[in-house]
């Protein structure tokens, strides 16, 4: 007998809870389980791809009337009637679960995907969070953390420790390739030469993703490595962004730097670089690392949620905002020479292949179904 889960999450728009998201359903096809997704905002770059996958997507738009649409929700939940509700981001847990609760469904899954919970969100943001740390030890059967410092950090504001289990990110392999001639057209449409070492972050624009540090790191680097070259990748990563063009400016290396905004070949670009950085000051579970690794790339990483756990002896981690240690740590990989990055990409890559594959993540979700429909019976 097939096995239904609503899952209900915050929007769409391209992010790691998303794409998480995306990935378990694709995953889960031609199982005992069918998937329906439920987004409390209409706008965001995912819902083409979901849509496009067949996925049953129904959106809403919680702001115009939270009480009405949890209204709704409620009378989704019970003429839907799924064996399990899963919900992903702090409102979706909040509005998501109480629908189920009071639709009579007690097989409810939260997922926590932050570890900053001392600021960097809105307000509103946070009386949620704080709502949700009280109704944690009622609502939920089980609050499933992407990382263990996520798990940490939302107990001590409250959340029910008992509940909560961890299940990291999973990559879809298949999708993370790029062939030789793609890294090389890549590089010549950047202007890059074929000698030159290629520093890149990938990431939307965010102040959590700490882009001024990264820059900050390069600007000292390229004094130091002619050949060192810098590629930004992601949302507002462009020359309309006027405070990275100013931090850019800074540097006294402009000409260094090239920004290609926010891209669809994700795996290409990652093909293009030689070193991967992440300069965030907050993460729970970075899928751009994960991802990075996967493509064997060495990562110089901030140690920020875990990325200590995820790369462990494959990378180098550094203090969270401190470009002197994120420049020292690049120019250590620089200095070893390329044979040493090669085989430490190699070890990333063989790391995700063994510990974080999607087929990894569906067995501890499976296992997690199981738990809940067992005790909800």
């Amino acid at each position: 007998m097939k096995r239904h889960i609503l899952h209900v999450i915050s929007g769409l728009a391209v992010g790691g809870a998303e794409m998480a998201l995306y990935r378990l359903i694709l995953e889960f096809r031609s199982s005992e389980y069918t998937h329906t997704v439920i987004a409390l905002t209409p706008e965001g770059g995912m819902c083409a791809r979901f849509t496009e996958a067949g996925i049953r997507l129904i959106v809403l738009d919680v702001r115009r009337s939270p009480v009405s649409h949890l209204l709704r929700l409620y009378r989704l939940v019970r003429t839907l009637r799924p064996d399990i509700v899963q919900t992903w981001l702090y409102h979706a847990d909040l509005l998501g679960g109480l629908a189920a609760r009071l639709a009579g469904n007690r097989n409810v899954i939260w997922g926590v995907r932050t570890t900053d919970v001392d600021g960097g969100c809105a307000r509103a943001t946070g009386f949620v969070r704080q709502l949700c740390a009280s109704l944690s030890h009622w609502v939920p059967h089980t609050i499933v953390c992407v990382a263990e410092a996520a798990r940490r950090s939302h107990s001590l504001v409250g959340y029910d420790v008992a509940r909560m289990v961890v299940v990291g990110n999973g990559f879809d392999l298949s999708m993370l390739t790029a062939s030789q001639f793609q890294r090389t057209q890549l590089r010549v449409q950047c202007g890059f030469d074929a000698n030159d070492i290629v520093l890149g972050t990938l990431g939307r624009f965010n102040l959590d993703k700490d882009h001024a540090n990264f820059v900050k790191a390069a600007g000292q680097l390229a004094r130091q490595h002619d050949r060192l070259r810098f590629l930004m990748v992601g949302k507002h990563l462009d020359s309309a962004n006027s405070d990275l063009m100013q931090w850019i400016d800074d540097t006294g290396y402009p000409d260094r730097f090239v920004l290609l905004g926010e891209r669809v070949d994700v795996p290409v670009c990652l093909a293009a670089m030689d070193i991967f950085c992440l300069s965030s000051r907050t993460e729970a579970f970075p899928n751009v690392v994960g991802e990075a690794m996967a493509m064997g790339l060495p990562c110089v990483a901030t140690n920020v949620g875990d990325v200590a756990v995820l790369m462990a002896d494959t990378g180098v981690v550094v203090p969270q905002g401190n470009a002197d240690a994120l420049a020292c740590a690049v120019a250590s990989l620089i200095r070893l020479g390329h044979d040493y990055c090669g085989q430490m990409g190699q070890r990333a890559r063989a790391r995700i292949h063994a510990t974080f594959t999607m087929a990894c993540a569906r067995k501890r979700f499976e296992v997690i179904y199981e738990d809940v429909l067992k005790e909800g019976k």
